[in-house]
């Protein structure tokens, strides 16, 4: 029993120490803030693909289409795949100047299945074909001048680069939206920023994300599943060319207000962050291992932290089992390697909250943070009985 107690506490150890390193790794860049522009780099611009996928966004895709546009220089091509809409997406993004291809399958759901569309439409054009290809969502802004910077990275590199993706908390949002936008900052700037200081590679975030063009032809994006992004960076880090974190571009989206649009937007990104723990950290370790490949054991730790949320219950979880087994007469080792533990997670995230969460997240706010955890169980236990497992679009209005 004792054997099996320190089995599960070296199990919910290692997304701990994993997340205390990342943030102390990302430490010293604490100070430097938000990128504002990006100035175009010297060396000329690559000729880019901007594909933005859109399923019935007409509340926003005009002001996308419009700032996208600003950033495009000659030979540039700005396509939008009207995914599946009943809107008026398609009309008014060809209002605001993109070229538009409509795709209607009423089985095949998913913004996969739209990437796979919009790249297929791409090749099938005559003319010089682009150099890069850039995905940004349809209801996200762009750093000004970060299209052709990602697009000289991605070129420079040969390797697909990943702009910071923030989520913002609107204007007198409630509590749980501002954690949300704190455990966001530290999911898709701290940790990312820390392993990138020691060239380890990153997780694709499904926006901001750029391809040089024979790579992007060569992929794999016709699927529906919940994180296609984070599905694809572990295909492509497996087939060589791991994903680079570029913090120098910005780009951005807000959280949407309706309580019914933000539960579902949880779901589909915990469920679908959950299922690919499941399914791919072994597979990512095994073949780590095998390789010896330092940068897919580094993507492995990374895909093995789970939602923030989950790992602090995980963390009350096994400290109570702990102190259980320790009134019981098995040993009080484990309960004071659990304490430890949660010191050490107690850390990492204070320190990610004091250099990037203070202007989401006040010290008052902290004081309820464990109810917001609290309330995140619900979610976590539908995972194991009612997993979500289609693609669902998340209503914005």
């Amino acid at each position: 029993m004792a054997g099996l107690l320190w089995a599960l506490l070296a199990l919910a150890a290692l997304p701990v120490v994993v997340l205390w390193l990342q943030v102390l790794l990302a430490w010293p860049w604490r100070g430097a803030g938000l990128p504002t522009a990006q100035a175009r780099e010297e060396g000329g611009a690559p000729r880019c693909a901007v594909l933005v996928p859109a399923h019935n966004e007409a509340q926003g895709i005009g002001a996308t289409v419009r700032q996208l546009r600003l950033q495009l220089a000659e030979g540039d091509t700005l396509l939008v795949v009207a995914d599946n809409c009943t809107d008026a997406t398609a009309k008014l993004a060809r209002e605001a100047g993109a070229t538009v291809v409509e795709r209607q399958d009423a089985t095949r759901r998913g913004k996969g299945y739209a990437l796979d569309h919009g790249v297929r439409h791409l090749a099938a054009q005559t003319g010089p074909m682009p150099e890069v290809l850039i995905i940004v969502d349809a209801d996200c802004v762009l750093s000004g001048g970060g299209l052709h910077a990602l697009a000289q990275k991605a070129l420079h590199a040969n390797a697909p680069v990943q702009a910071l993706y923030l989520m913002d908390a609107p204007a007198e949002t409630g509590l749980k939206t501002r954690v949300a936008a704190f455990a966001w900052r530290l999911k898709n700037w701290v940790r990312p920023l820390g392993w990138r200081s020691v060239g380890a590679p990153c997780q694709l975030m499904g926006t901001g994300m750029a391809f040089p063009w024979a790579m992007a032809q060569q992929m794999q994006l016709a699927s529906g599943e919940l994180v296609e992004d984070m599905q694809l960076g572990i295909e492509l880090a497996l087939a060589g060319t791991p994903p680079q974190f570029c913090p120098a571009v910005l780009v951005t989206s807000v959280f949407p207000t309706g309580a019914q649009a933000v539960q579902s937007q949880r779901t589909r990104w915990e469920h679908g962050h959950l299922g690919m723990i499941a399914a791919q950290a072994p597979r990512l370790f095994a073949q780590a291992l095998r390789r010896r490949d330092a940068r897919l054991l580094a993507l492995a730790l990374d895909l093995a932290v789970p939602p923030l949320a989950l790992l602090a219950l995980l963390q009350c979880a096994v400290l109570a089992l702990c102190a259980l087994a320790a009134l019981l007469g098995l040993g009080w080792g484990p309960l004071w390697a659990a304490l430890a533990c949660l010191g050490l997670f107690t850390m990492a995230v204070s320190m990610a909250w004091w250099g990037w969460g203070r202007a989401v997240v006040s010290a008052r706010d902290l004081l309820f943070v464990p109810l917001y955890v609290l309330g995140k169980l619900p979610l976590y236990v539908g995972y194991l009985f009612k997993r979500q497992k289609e693609w669902v679009r998340t209503d914005r209005k």
